[in-house]
């Protein structure tokens, strides 16, 4: 159990590689902030709504997004520091809209004073000794830096229905098997949330931490991108698009086909090094977990 905990705070820090991911989707449906701030706001105009993005750069590179309909907004995956709770709260504000609920999946943040929904299975995760030994884990780290967690019940979302928030609709359904209860949002038709956005780097073992996830998480990826959404948003990774995903489906299936033909760890990082001798991220841990 102890390991399980290192492991999920060790794979959080990793996906610090995103960062410079999120440079690569600004087009001209995006709009960012000119006010100088920790983080950053990005914008996007849909059909009927508008997505807000605000890529933390917290230690974790967190992502948290806004839903903004005619109105009222949602909130997802609130930040969990203090400074980007704070100016994600003043951004909120200068919307100039209500917020109708926050969606939490995986990423409890600075959102005491707002109605929480959860996806299937997560309320009780959130309570168990995982998910709770890395949030002590956390505060031991952070300290006062982090917000105070939120301490109402939360509505869980049944798999498999579909919500309006803010005049939006959200299609809950179950994410990858190896993640669960992480869940696949379709919001608006147009935007896929996931736990991790599929940006470009070696896949974490907390994301692919044995040899049968990397087939659930090749289904996942191929089910995110039968979606047809424009946009792929992530607790991790911020905001890419259909490329990068078709780019993770491609990953995923050199990585199941490298770890049938090699015998062990050390070859399967030598063999996955060659095939992506570009791409960031440390291979040493994910070939660990998948001989383990």
């Amino acid at each position: 159990m102890k390991k399980s905990i290192i492991l999920m705070a060790a794979a959080a820090i990793l996906a610090v590689g995103c960062k410079n991911n999120n440079n690569e989707n600004q087009n001209d449906t995006a709009m960012s902030t000119q006010k100088e701030t920790v983080g950053q706001f990005q914008a996007y105009e849909l059909d009927g709504f508008k997505l807000h993005v605000y890529n933390s750069n917290d230690v974790m590179f967190d992502a948290s997004y806004i839903i903004e309909g005619r109105d009222g907004l949602v909130v997802m995956e609130y930040p969990l520091f203090k400074v980007n709770a704070a100016e994600f709260a003043e951004y909120i504000k200068s919307l100039g809209k209500p917020v109708v609920t926050d969606i939490t999946d995986y990423h409890l943040g600075g959102s005491d004073q707002l109605p929480i929904v959860m996806p299937e299975g997560m309320p009780k995760f959130i309570e168990g000794p995982i998910y709770g030994g890395m949030m002590k884990g956390f505060a031991e780290q952070f300290g006062e830096t982090m917000v105070d967690l939120p301490t109402q019940q939360a509505t869980e979302v049944p798999f498999g229905s579909t919500q309006n928030y803010a005049g939006v609709d959200f299609r809950f359904d179950r994410g990858a098997a190896s993640d669960f209860p992480g869940s696949m949002i379709l919001i608006g038709n147009q935007v896929c949330y996931t736990h991790w956005a599929p940006y470009q780097m070696h896949m974490s073992p907390l994301q692919l931490g044995s040899k049968e996830a990397i087939d659930a998480e090749l289904a996942a990826t191929k089910a995110e991108l039968t979606t047809g959404a424009k946009y792929f948003i992530g607790g991790h990774g911020g905001l890419v698009e259909k490329p990068a995903v078709e780019a993770r489906i491609a990953y995923l299936e050199k990585v199941k086909q490298i770890r049938a033909e090699c015998k062990n760890a050390a070859a399967f990082a030598d063999a996955l090094a060659k095939a992506y001798p570009d791409m960031p991220g440390d291979i040493a841990p994910l070939a660990e977990a998948l001989y383990k």
